[in-house]
């Protein structure tokens, strides 16, 4: 999720495929001179000198007007949702570069640069006959500037002692961590902090091992609720989800957005968006967790029935958002700054409040202004 992610567009027959196996130095993707080859984005990870690790998107050509042409066209641009760096290919040498046609009257799909720029994403041209290397350097110039930041902010220091409360579930993989789990462990380890895990079942027995409080607890925003009632209100806490959630996106914009839950009824519409692809479980928590906290809350307030739920999981995050009262995103930690930047950006356009799963849990449950992140002003606001 880390990695930069840079997608290349242009017509069918640009060269586009051809272009990412000689990035490669393999074969990614099929190449051959019948239009349309390429149909869904192909996805791969690599790492190439000077710009690290990435990964090379190649996408379906623009003006592809097949059968298929308009939902390729539609994936295609979906695309541009987790990009980094746009590589955009001219097309053949006998048409009209089409940033020279703009507009409305440009060739079918052509408008990818233009969606590009007002996205923020950093566009490169090709140039044809350019060598490898040559556009390896520019991409490296184009990579975005961001300063490295804590996932633990400011919330820690040095020496500190931090609780770490992570529930293994059914949907913790066997024999591992989950990846936001693994990753601030990491990160407290780096900043030579000292981390003491434990389960919410064992939480009470080691809280008997702490003589002074730590300077902050952690756990997973699913057991928010169980936490917060076992440890003393002096604490500082926190969740995975909420530190993902802010060193992602924009955390004020959820917290703000989490208020719309009250606003909500049985005729009230709920996006639950997923990052990733996975197969649900009885205890999942943007399936069935959040959506029954939602009903249970709305019932509770005189509606016979709760809010009618739909899942996004991995690339399917709708076009049109205008339908929803409300979007619930997950804590992306599979997924890259940039897709949940560009969510919140089109959640924002339509005027459709936006939150994630940390943020709405701990609000159904009554303890978000008791949650801390990091930087100015630690609590949030109920």
């Amino acid at each position: 999720m880390e990695r930069i992610r840079i997608a290349f567009f242009g017509p069918t027959n640009s060269g586009k495929s051809t272009l990412v196996n000689a990035i490669a130095g393999q074969q990614v993707s099929l190449v051959s001179d019948i239009p349309g080859t390429t149909t869904d984005p192909v996805r791969k990870a690599i790492e190439l000198p000077g710009i690290g690790p990435c990964v090379l998107i190649d996408t379906a050509g623009l003006d592809d007007t097949g059968v298929l042409g308009p939902e390729r066209q539609r994936l295609t641009r979906a695309v541009l949702d987790e990009t980094d760096i746009a590589v955009v290919l001219p097309m053949a040498p006998n048409e009209v570069h089409w940033a020279q046609k703009g507009g409305q009257n440009a060739p079918n799909g052509s408008d990818i640069e233009l969606l590009a720029t007002r996205a923020g994403i950093p566009v490169i041209r090709y140039i044809r006959g350019e060598s490898v290397a040559s556009l390896l350097q520019r991409i490296q110039k184009a990579l975005p500037k961001e300063e490295e930041q804590f996932l633990t902010g400011d919330l820690v220091k040095t020496g500190d002692t931090v609780l770490l409360v992570m529930p293994q579930d059914s949907e913790a993989p066997k024999g591992r961590l989950i990846l936001p789990q693994v990753q601030v462990l990491r990160e407290l380890l780096d900043r030579k902090c000292n981390a003491f895990c434990c389960t919410p079942e064992s939480l009470p027995d080691a809280m008997k091992s702490f003589r002074t409080p730590p300077a902050l607890t952690i756990t997973d925003s699913q057991v928010f609720g169980l936490v917060n009632q076992c440890i003393p209100q002096d604490w500082p806490l926190t969740s995975f989800s909420i530190l993902l959630a802010n060193a992602k996106g924009d955390i004020r914009t959820f917290v703000e957005g989490a208020k719309a839950i009250d606003r909500l009824d049985g005729h009230s519409h709920v996006l639950i968006a997923e990052a990733c692809t996975h197969v649900p479980d009885t205890e999942d928590i943007g399936r069935v967790k959040i959506p029954a906290l939602l009903r249970k809350r709305i019932k509770m307030a005189g509606h016979d029935e709760g809010p009618t739920v739909q899942i996004a999981a991995g690339n399917d995050f709708p076009e049109d958002l205008t339908p929803y009262d409300l979007i619930i995103h997950c804590g992306a930690c599979v997924a890259g700054k940039q897709v949940v930047r560009s969510r919140t950006k089109k959640a924002l356009l339509n005027g459709v409040p936006i939150t994630n799963y940390g943020i709405a849990l701990a609000f159904l449950q009554g303890i978000l202004g008791r949650i801390v992140i990091p930087g100015p002003g630690s609590r949030t606001e109920e």
